[in-house]
């Protein structure tokens, strides 16, 4: 079975300064021809340890892609890296300097001598066409092993990979994988993991891996067989098996959103939508119309900060907030109702709570949120302790447990 590894060079990645995308879009790349991704790594600019990471990662995988460090700069030194492990030379081609002259020619601007280096390619490897940038791609193939070497840029490194790699390895793909994903919310990994027992044993097949972001649980589901009609029939008979065991903890499938499944469910009761959002800052608003096609049920959004805002905006009475606390479950019921109120909404939403990192006290923490989903016949509001982790995360937080708890409303 083919296997691959991802090297990304660069000292950019392991600063903090630059977050890796090629190698999350890679692996999805070759999750769809059946080729799984067992080894990933970020390496410095540095010639020993690009030689060394490919020495290792070719001793997991077949299959070896590398992205950064072909620019023409001193620190672009993944041709050298390649040349080291392979014990051979760098070797001059006039062909794509050529190439290159073009390419300045085209956008009327000069080329500089450092721009030849680009040119240079391990003995035994050949170009990958770059036609977005400057700096060729590096191929090389023997019996054991294909490296592919792209530029870091992620607009050049997609095109490359899709136009020259990914037909070449769509044909060494022997099984085929059909990748199923269940999301989930309202239990942690440790409950679900429990509640599903040896669904989630390694040796399995399909498959079943847990990724955690934000208390969503993504379930994912790796069914592999010679014939993909078979493939999908397992992965559908363990999804049909997990919905049995977890029922209402899911909220979607594949890449939809929690916001998204709550739209769905307003567009089709035919419903509308308000928010009023105070710890969130608008945050609920933002992920509802990222949703193409929103306006069809959501109507009003109030960020009501301040207390004063609170009253005049909504209509909250000030005697509440002076004898519960602008974080309070009375208060957010009645920011909740304000809002359906003013917006002659279906249903409102209502957040308010101390995302911090200052403001909490022993009686009321960081991280305390209250959140109230009013509807025709129903007003609920939930209190809720998200602890006094940093601030983005007990906003996304609350705006994925407000989300789904519409959703659940709306179920009834």
């Amino acid at each position: 079975m083919k296997k691959a590894a991802i090297i990304s060079v660069g000292n950019e990645l392991l600063n903090g300064n630059t977050v890796d995308t090629n190698s999350n879009w890679l692996e999805s790349r070759l999750l769809t021809i059946s080729i799984p991704v067992v080894y990933s790594c970020a390496i410095i600019d540095d010639i020993e340890e690009i030689k060394n990471a490919i020495e290792y990662a070719s001793r997991k995988a077949n299959i070896i892609l590398i992205t950064g460090g072909l620019g023409p700069t001193d620190d672009d030194i993944t041709r050298d890296g390649i040349a080291k492990f392979l014990n051979v030379e760098l070797e001059y081609h006039p062909e794509i300097f050529k190439k290159m002259e073009n390419f300045f020619l085209s956008i009327n601007r000069p080329l500089v001598e450092k721009n030849r280096i680009q040119a240079y390619l391990p003995v035994g490897a050949s170009e990958i066409e770059n036609d977005l940038g400057t700096a060729p791609g590096i191929f090389y193939q023997d019996d054991q092993k294909i490296i592919a070497s792209f530029p870091g840029v992620p607009s050049e490194m997609k095109q490359m990979f899709d136009k020259s790699i990914f037909p070449k390895l769509q044909s060494l793909s022997a099984d085929n994988l059909v990748i199923k994903k269940i999301k989930c919310i309202g239990a942690g990994e440790s409950m679900i993991a429990e509640m599903i027992g040896d669904m989630m044993d390694r040796g399995r097949n399909p498959l079943i891996n847990c990724t955690v972001d934000h208390g969503i649980i993504t379930l994912h589901i790796i069914a592999r067989a010679k014939d993909r009609k078979i493939a999908e029939d397992m992965a559908v008979k363990d999804t049909e098996k997990l919905q049995h065991i977890l029922g209402p903890l899911i909220f979607g499938y594949d890449n939809q959103t929690i916001a998204e499944v709550a739209g769905q469910k307003l567009a089709e009761k035919k419903k509308t939508l308000a928010t009023a959002e105070s710890c969130t800052g608008g945050q609920i608003s933002k992920m509802i119309t990222d949703v193409p096609g929103s306006s069809r049920y959501f109507t009003y959004g109030w960020i009501t900060y301040s207390n004063e805002a609170k009253i005049s905006q909504l209509g909250v009475d000030k005697k509440l907030i002076e004898q519960f606390g602008a974080v309070s479950s009375e208060v957010a019921t009645a920011m909740a109702i304000g809002a359906r109120k003013k917006a002659g909404s279906d249903y409102a939403i209502a957040v308010t709570g101390i995302a911090g990192p200052e403001g909490g006290t022993e009686q009321k923490p960081v991280g305390l949120v209250y959140i109230s989903i009013v509807g025709p016949n129903s007003v609920k509001t939930e209190k809720f302790l998200f602890g006094s982790r940093n601030r983005d995360f007990i906003r996304l937080r609350t705006c994925q447990v407000a989300l789904n708890l519409l959703r659940l409303n709306l179920s009834i």
